[in-house]
């Protein structure tokens, strides 16, 4: 507080910012919350949304809920979600945009229940689970789970009544349904935006192929981003299936890959390729996505690349990738489009 010089450590910060709000020292709380902004991520985001809203930090909590937002069944699924208190659960499975199934967020609030009655000194009985649940239970958007869903999860859990069980498997399956405690209105979720690259596409005879060699490109945002997928260019011959590895690299370092298929109509439109859970890509600097498509049939391909691209508020930036064995490039070629939440 004397010399103005502050370090700071995760196991310290959240203390610290205690002190420095009950202290007054504006300076040292902004550092504090800056520290926690920076190390935010899927696994301590509920955490401190938790603390953010008890030391009343409007921007850490906006920033949580876009990490819980996007990422929503990696931060469901971390040992943090179990840590919060029963007010930042119950505002959780309120949250509109949460973009995950139902199934997960019915299993999160499961394991946030077993982990309160392990702090009470409750044994984990479905009585218990229930008990300490309370209304949080009636957030959970059970009927909008699929009916396989809800049939291998909820229904076997215990904690709903049979009654309840019955009343829902009438909901799904009955013409005259009864009534139900649980919200009916699936969540809105993430509209995943578009940054398409190219101001044109075309194909020619004998012009592309992916052949299973790597097309890739390197790309910057002005703003956090959450990468979800790419957006591919598919046969120009007519319907066709195509395998194909995606990968998010930064720096070198692998950060999602996968290897699925997509087939395409033959139209110049572009496929949907995701990883499996979101990415969270930092601002000004430069990250890497490949693709590697196998597949004997001619592609369409970009052209008149943009080396800069206004898409809604996120700036991105691209350049080429020396991983890039096909052809592609900032001005023409594959990747067409990135997937992302922002």
């Amino acid at each position: 507080m004397y010399s103005d010089e502050i370090e700071l450590e995760a196991d310290t910060v959240l203390a610290t910012l205690y002190a420095a709000k009950k202290y007054i020292v504006p300076a040292l709380a902004k550092a504090c919350v800056t520290f926690l902004e920076t190390s935010l991520e899927a696994k301590n985001a509920c955490v401190l949304l938790s603390q953010s809203r008890l030391f009343e930090e409007p921007e850490l909590t906006q920033r949580c809920w876009e990490v819980i937002d996007a990422q929503a069944e990696l931060a469901l699924r971390s040992e943090g979600f179990c840590e919060i208190d029963l007010q930042t659960l119950e505002i959780i499975l309120k949250r509109e945009t949460l973009n995950t199934r139902e199934a997960v967020v019915f299993q999160a609030a499961l394991d946030w229940a077993v982990a309160e009655c392990k702090r009470q000194g409750l044994g984990p009985t479905s009585r218990n689970k229930r008990a300490v649940l309370g209304k949080a239970l009636y957030l959970v958007r059970i009927p909008t789970m699929t009916l396989e869903e809800f049939a291998n999860g909820a229904a076997q859990s215990d904690v709903l009544t049979l009654e309840e069980t019955h009343d829902v498997f009438l909901w799904y399956t009955a013409a005259n349904k009864p009534k139900l405690e649980f919200p009916l209105q699936k969540r809105k979720g993430l509209t995943p935006q578009r940054c398409h690259r190219f101001q044109s596409s075309a194909y020619r005879s004998n012009q592309w192929r992916y052949r299973g060699r790597c097309d890739s490109i390197q790309f910057a945002v002005d703003k956090r981003i959450f990468i979800a997928g790419l957006g591919l260019y598919g046969s120009s011959g007519g319907k066709a299936e195509y395998s194909v590895k995606i990968e998010l690299k930064r720096q070198g370092v692998t950060l999602a890959q996968n290897l699925t298929k997509f087939v395409s109509d033959g139209s110049s439109n572009t496929f949907s390729v995701w990883f499996e859970h979101p990415v969270q890509v930092e601002q000004d600097t430069f990250y890497t996505v490949s693709a590697v498509l196998d597949g004997n049939e001619l592609s369409y391909f970009g052209q008149e690349g943009m080396t800069e691209v206004q898409c809604g508020k996120v700036t991105f930036q691209f350049q080429c990738s020396s991983d890039s064995t096909n052809g592609t490039g900032v001005q023409g070629g594959q990747i067409p489009e990135l997937v992302f939440y922002a």
